[in-house]
């Protein structure tokens, strides 16, 4: 009989236990926008149970994905960490090299490594069933979400025919199978993730809910936003029908900002404006991101909260809430302080490496976020903006050039962020075009918002860019691109050398005129380069003159004030010719007016005629 009490106790105390322990409920949308909601302002939307959600819980209106597309911003989700430590910075399996582009992509993960714990693994061992149902994303056999610590997958199907039971993306599927799991596993606490497919392209709804929006920017994403509304509705219903709202913390966001570009039939998706750029850009529009929260005896009802956050926030605060110990090494932060109270929530970087090409437009760049200010760098050719977000959230006013100090140092957090990380970079491709590379990437800026009354119209605008970016570029005749680094320079005389990074990373110091460098290199495709430099000066240092030269080709230009040597400007110079073969550069300052010459951190040579 004693035996029997203790196990009864035990069962009991166990019971207790799970009872008191928070339940978590993830959905996460893919591509939903930062203005889609109602409750974010979208009022030709209908999302009525979204909207309740956000007045039951906590509206983050600066919530951040930790990648401006899916992959990478899942598996931050999962783990904690950032795609740049993952090395799997963009969708899987990534977008292809070609002649219009003019880096080449890093090779990256093509799975989530199995060696990284995710919340899910971390949560069942502590006693959590764990469920995944939907998307993945992050691997295929031997790195699926039953590899990765989920017990219960389903993954169901992407695209479906819309009927009376079923919408396009397979949404009433998933809902299903997410109330089953909640009705077996109602007794014990739980982590469900809930990925959909909606509003992804291809872009499919209920013929009754596409005419419903007919007044819409776009009706059929209006349709599938509905339909997102309409099964989180299913969901939320089940969660208080089965006794759960009382422990059950429920959290909706989305992978990366809305598709505000042409890609495939009835597109643009969706519009992000005032914020700039969308998916698969580092601009606001696409990394900011909704997130609704509603947690039990910790969210006031209907609060809003205006501090930046990320999405690889999650993993932490949920694990944290569970009563487990937060892992070292995280690239993100618990948001339980900020729930509990927002002035002991720590002020912190936010940091974005993101190295590729995507099918949207968007170019190899990083940004960095510190307080109101945003800085992002161009990968391509050093480029950097800088924006105060409180007054300019469009990003429309560049003051990388008031405010040189500022962005420079908020370069070297960025450059030391890298680092930290071990991120992977971009190298430079040979076989770069850059005719090809003008006609698909500058002719037209995608990442302005388009003034548009209906996403037809904005697809009109669109359809000569997006002809360009889906053709196979081919030879355009001018292959050639070779970049030289500071690193790789080999200084001559008194002072001039390479200042390490992160702050520096550059030729520097060169404060005698006769010290000058040299660089080694070999020339693939012979012809007429043109010549562009990425300088940096100090106020008071401009107007001295340098010259290049290779053999008998030399090319000279006046130093550039830019308000700071760590303020780095691309600058194109002029024309070398260059013979094919070994090459030796030489850079020599002519005249120095100021206290030194220039710091410099590239050389660009872009084959301009054969």
């Amino acid at each position: 009989m004693f035996r029997i009490f203790l196990i009864v106790a035990g069962l009991c105390s166990l019971m207790a236990q799970a009872a008191d322990r928070m339940n978590f409920i993830i959905v996460l949308a893919d591509d939903l926008g930062i203005n889609d909601l109602g409750v974010y302002g979208r009022a030709e939307h209908r999302t009525p149970n979204l909207d309740r959600l956000a007045g039951e819980g906590i509206r983050f209106n600066t919530a951040y994905c930790a990648q401006p597309i899916c992959s990478p911003s899942r598996a931050a989700l999962l783990t904690g960490k950032s795609p740049a430590r993952l090395h799997l910075t963009t969708f899987l399996p990534g977008r292809g090299d070609n002649s219009a582009q003019r880096l080449l992509h890093p090779k990256i993960r093509q799975e989530l490594p199995l060696e990284e714990k995710t919340l899910a693994e971390y949560l069942r061992e502590a006693g959590y069933a764990t469920a995944c149902v939907g998307k993945w994303h992050l691997g295929g056999k031997g790195f699926e979400p039953q590899d990765q610590g989920f017990t219960f997958v389903h993954t169901g199907q992407a695209d479906t025919k819309p009927s009376g039971e079923e919408g396009g993306k397979g949404e009433h599927d998933l809902t299903q199978q997410a109330v089953k799991f909640l009705e077996a596993n109602r007794q014990q606490p739980f982590l469900l993730y809930v990925a959909h497919n909606n509003p992804h392209v291809p872009l499919a709804a209920r013929k009754e809910l596409i005419a419903k929006n007919q007044k819409a920017f776009n009706p059929v994403y209006a349709a599938m936003v509905e339909t997102l509304d309409e099964q989180t509705g299913v969901l939320l219903k089940a969660v208080d029908r089965l006794g759960l709202a009382k422990n059950t913390v429920v959290i909706l966001a989305s992978d990366n900002g809305g598709l505000h570009v042409r890609v495939g039939a009835n597109t643009p998706a969706t519009r992000n404006d005032p914020f700039r750029g969308g998916k698969g850009y580092l601009y606001e529009g696409g990394l900011r991101v909704p997130l609704l929260v509603r947690w039990p005896g910790m969210s006031q009802p209907g609060r809003v909260e205006e501090t930046p956050v990320v999405l690889g926030d999650l993993m932490p605060t949920l694990l944290e809430a569970a009563g487990g110990a937060i892992p070292a090494g995280l690239d993100y932060a618990s948001l339980l302080p900020l729930l509990r109270d927002p002035a002991q929530f720590a002020k912190r970087p936010l940091f974005w490496h993101f190295p590729h090409y995507t099918n949207q437009g968007g170019r190899p760049g990083g940004a960095v976020r510190v307080g109101d200010w945003k800085m992002i760098e161009n990968y391509e050719d050093g480029r950097l903006e800088l924006y105060n977000l409180a007054s300019d959230r469009g990003e429309t006013n560049n003051l990388a050039f008031t405010q040189s100090g500022r962005v420079a140092e908020m370069r070297g957090q960025l450059e030391a962020y890298r680092r930290a990380t071990g991120a992977q970079e971009n190298t430079i491709n040979p076989d770069y075009s850059p005719a090809l590379g003008h006609q698909v990437y500058e002719l037209k800026d995608t990442s302005l918002p388009v003034a548009a009354a209906s996403f037809k119209e904005a697809a009109n605008s669109l359809a000569d860019w997006r002809k360009a970016m889906d053709a196979k570029p081919a030879n355009g005749g001018d292959l050639g691109f070779i970049r030289l680094h500071a690193r790789e320079a080999k200084p001559h005389g008194e002072k001039l050398q390479y200042e390490l990074p992160p702050h520096k990373d550059t030729l520097g110091y060169w404060v005698n005129p006769a010290d000058y460098a040299t660089w080694e290199f070999e020339v693939k495709y012979p012809g007429t380069y043109t010549v562009q430099v990425l300088q940096g000066c100090g106020k008071g240092s401009g107007g001295a003159t340098v010259e290049l030269s290779a053999g008998d080709a030399r090319v000279s230009f006046t130093v550039q004030e830019t308000g700071n040597f760590q303020h780095f400007v691309p600058r194109e110079i002029g024309t070398l010719a260059l013979g094919a073969g070994k090459q030796t550069l030489t850079l020599r300052a002519l005249k120095k007016p100021g206290a030194a010459v220039m710091d410099l951190r590239e050389i660009n040579l872009l084959r301009a005629t054969p």
